[in-house]
């Protein structure tokens, strides 16, 4: 007797987060796209079985593992299921706001990057982006480490400073002033970064997770849902005064 093969499903939505266009999450079972072009990017991390692609020309094949595959905008492309199983992929479409098309080439030579963390990072971003109620910041902070891990492996650039020592701490408690004053109406990380003078968006978040022990999009939800002051460990020791200013 035959096996049955499990269904195809798609589901993908237009996130508010800056710089997603959008979110795929498929099963193909029998699945054969002829080549084509994105005018955004295409991360993509697999959950089960393997998939066959072309991009400009050559073939790759792909499985499960601790990589992600990266496909630039305006790059042909195609794609297809290797096992009667076929496989399950998450994919995110990014801007060119989050990668600019100068690291075309660069993706190009090296569109499977294999990077434990990056994945990691491209996971947690996925469970944030379906939920049922997500909570944008909590998104954007997620996003902007993702971005950064990228930009790294694909531009060699050095991540910023983790934001630890006096300065971090300064730039944690003005965060944490910000979010408590925008509780009602909500802020984005960009919106955050102009307002504290323009600190990189990750060092924002690590200096934040340095003092408090979670990222703004993790804290935020709790403070505006409990009234009362914020968690204790998100008061650097270096600074008592803010025990009193925050009614601690």
């Amino acid at each position: 007797m035959a096996a049955i093969r499990p269904r195809s499903t798609v589901r993908a939505w237009q996130p508010a987060v800056p710089g997603i266009a959008e979110v795929f999450h498929a099963r193909f079972t029998e699945h054969a796209y002829p080549a084509h072009v994105h005018d955004t990017w295409a991360l993509m991390i697999l959950d089960g079985g393997r998939v066959d692609f072309a991009l400009d020309g050559e073939r790759h094949g792909f499985g499960v593992s601790d990589a992600v595959i990266l496909l630039p905008p305006g790059v042909a492309h195609d794609g297809r299921t290797v096992t009667e199983a076929g496989f399950r992929k998450r994919v995110l479409y990014l801007d060119t706001s989050v990668l600019p098309e100068r690291l075309t080439g660069a993706a190009v030579d090296t569109p499977s990057l294999a990077d434990p963390a990056l994945r990691e990072r491209v996971h947690g971003l996925h469970l944030a982006l379906a939920e049922r109620d997500p909570d944008p910041l909590e998104a954007q902070s997620r996003l902007a480490f993702v971005r950064e891990r990228l930009h790294r492996r694909l531009a060699g650039r050095a991540a910023p400073g983790a934001g630890a020592g006096a300065a971090g701490a300064v730039v944690a408690v003005r965060l944490r002033e910000l979010l408590d004053a925008r509780v009602a109406e909500g802020i984005t990380l960009e919106e955050a970064s102009a307002e504290l003078g323009h600190p990189h968006p990750t060092h924002l978040i690590r200096s934040f997770r340095a003092a408090c022990g979670d990222q703004p999009g993790t804290v935020r939800p709790i403070r505006s849902a409990v009234k009362g002051s914020w968690p204790v460990r998100c008061l650097p020791v270096s600074e008592p005064s803010a025990l009193f200013r925050f009614g601690i």
